[in-house]
């Protein structure tokens, strides 16, 4: 539904059974799996897709430290990792890397090895913009 009557193609379609967060989107702030999610359950609720992390015509600060270092390689999994970081950082502003580790842990890369990706997230907290700008949201009616 996404990908083909929203036309929301950063969402990437994944391997449909819950295990690599390709898929990732926030549903009324919390991250979960899209492949695991039937459009009806979205009636009237915010689903934030990784286009939404984008305000005013500028990257979300993970985004930007994404890209900085190196977190997004061939950039199949970056999606799912940004949305659920942003969804860490609204919850905890300042979580540990093993706060990362456990928030991210749902989601698998394997091109960066995982390094670049926290430290990207440790990057948009130091940078103080983890959890200061605000997704723009869209309800699925």
């Amino acid at each position: 539904m996404l990908r083909e009557d929203l036309n929301l193609c950063g969402t990437k379609h994944g391997c449909e059974l819950g295990e690599c967060g390709a898929c990732a989107v926030l549903l009324d702030g919390q991250p979960v799996l899209s492949c695991l999610v039937l459009g009806v359950e979205c009636s009237g609720r915010s689903v934030t897709t990784v286009e939404g992390l984008v305000a005013d015509g500028r990257l979300h600060p993970l985004q930007e430290t994404f890209a900085d270092l190196g977190a997004a390689q061939c950039g199949y999994c970056t999606p799912g990792f940004l949305v659920t970081a942003k969804a860490l950082l609204d919850d905890n502003p300042q979580p540990t890397r093993d706060e990362i580790k456990e928030a991210l842990s749902g989601c698998l890369c394997r091109c960066t090895g995982y390094q670049q990706i926290f430290e990207a997230v440790e990057a948009a907290i130091a940078d103080g913009g983890g959890a200061s700008s605000a997704p723009t949201e869209r309800s699925v009616r």
